[in-house]
């Protein structure tokens, strides 16, 4: 079993290069099993959730490959359409291919998904939206099976929530679908951009990505194109939430601002100095960190995303004053708490709420990931730390970051994988 070891009480200096987006990748990895021919996706992070999503393709018929951070997808012929159980449990982000088998095959069989454990993260817009569009769904002993009679079809949908999975899982059943489908309250996160734009690059036609209102035209058939995977933000924000914490400054290369924005914006109240550079963000964090005054609230996009709620409340563990988080995506995003806390952080839970009170000193402690972000926190608030920190069950990690502790001693930070 590997484990993180920190050390903390180092100032972080340097500058690194984002890695490609977890959130985007996947869903993009999915589309190209739509295509006809072969894509090429370049700036793909090297993480497991990815290699999982190149095994379910390889399953599924097709042949790809890595190498360094592309990917090469080279399209299946085969009408196979089952995904075992096995497959669909290594992460959570495995349901989109069901748009993408319902697209290319109007049928399929798959289980529910795995990954970390962040409350219900129920399926059912996915399904009725499906159904509206001419699918017979049938759920027994854990299986999803997806049959249609005559073709998939283009129709009117309106989510009650908008819903990154749903809008991508529509998006990849709808492009190749006969007539127009329009998603209404859609997501408008960028990933949802990026994945239209590698859609259209392929031949789809797709507008309104980035507003609440999504309208696609089905084609009959999609190509494959070349295309580079947009930069990470939520990598972004933990890096940057890293240096805010220990202090320091640094640069961090390849960030979209606009992307970012409601992040960036709670950093500046915390009285660290952040620039914005071509392709790039500097920060610089000298002394105590403010607290933030106002209630943060995660929301979808344009709102404060849950991915950086963990580590931004790390970055704060030692602020001045006291910020409160208002969980509003997921029930169960608040288990690092209890790390942190034996570390000497002040936070106090309450439901949906959690209050921090900032401290003047935290201390190393044996601790383990809970899920993905939560593991990126203890990591920060292990820099953080006076003694050692040591960061076990990091497979949850590696699920999303590329080499966490690579990227960090590039800012000078005192940190081993065993």
């Amino acid at each position: 079993m590997q484990k993180l070891i920190v050390h903390g009480g180092t100032k972080l200096r340097g500058e690194i290069e984002l890695q490609g987006s977890k959130n985007s990748a996947l869903p993009i990895l999915a589309a190209a099993y739509l295509c006809s021919g072969k894509c090429v996706l370049h700036n793909c992070p090297k993480l497991t959730d990815i290699y999982a999503a190149s095994r379910i393709l390889n399953s599924l018929g097709c042949k790809c490959t890595f190498s360094g951070n592309t990917a090469e997808i080279i399209p299946s012929e085969s009408d196979y359409a089952f995904i075992s159980d096995e497959l669909m449990r290594e992460m959570r982000s495995s349901i989109i291919f069901l748009g993408a088998l319902l697209g290319r095959h109007k049928k399929c069989t798959v289980s529910y998904p795995g990954g970390c454990e962040l409350g219900p993260r129920p399926i059912d817009m996915h399904l009725a939206a499906f159904r509206k569009m001419g699918v017979e769904i049938s759920e027994n002993f854990g299986k999803v099976v997806c049959n249609v009679r005559k073709k998939v079809h283009g129709t009117k949908i309106s989510l009650a929530f908008p819903s990154v999975g749903a809008t991508e899982n529509i998006m990849l059943c709808a492009v190749l679908a006969e007539g127009e489908t329009i998603i209404n309250n859609a997501a408008r996160e960028p990933e949802i951009q990026d994945l239209a734009e590698f859609l259209r690059r392929c031949g789809a036609k797709i507008k309104g990505d980035g507003e609440s209102r999504i309208v696609i035209e089905g084609v009959e058939k999609l190509g494959g194109c070349e295309y580079s995977v947009m930069s990470d933000r939520i990598a972004c924000a933990t890096y940057l939430s890293a240096v805010a914490g220990a202090g320091g400054e640094a640069i961090i290369h390849k960030a979209c601002l606009n992307c970012i924005e409601p992040f960036i914006s709670l950093l500046d109240q915390t009285g660290c100095s952040i620039y914005t550079l071509d392709e790039g963000i500097y920060v610089r964090s000298g002394l105590r960190l403010k607290a933030i005054e106002s209630c943060i609230r995660t929301m979808p996009h344009p709102g404060f995303p849950t991915d950086a709620q963990a580590v931004f409340m790390a970055a704060l563990l030692k602020s001045d004053g006291t910020s409160v988080f208002e969980e509003n995506i997921f029930d169960c995003r608040y288990r690092h708490t209890d790390a942190m806390k034996k570390m000497g952080a002040d936070i106090k839970v309450i439901g949906k709420t959690a209050v921090v009170q900032g401290v003047d000193r935290l201390y190393g402690a044996n601790v383990e990931a809970t899920d993905l972000r939560g593991g990126a926190a203890m990591v920060i608030a292990g820099l953080m730390a006076e003694g050692t920190t040591e960061v076990s069950k990091i497979c949850y990690i590696d699920r999303g970051y590329e080499e966490i502790e690579v990227y960090l001693r590039k800012l000078g930070a005192d940190i081993r994988r065993e």
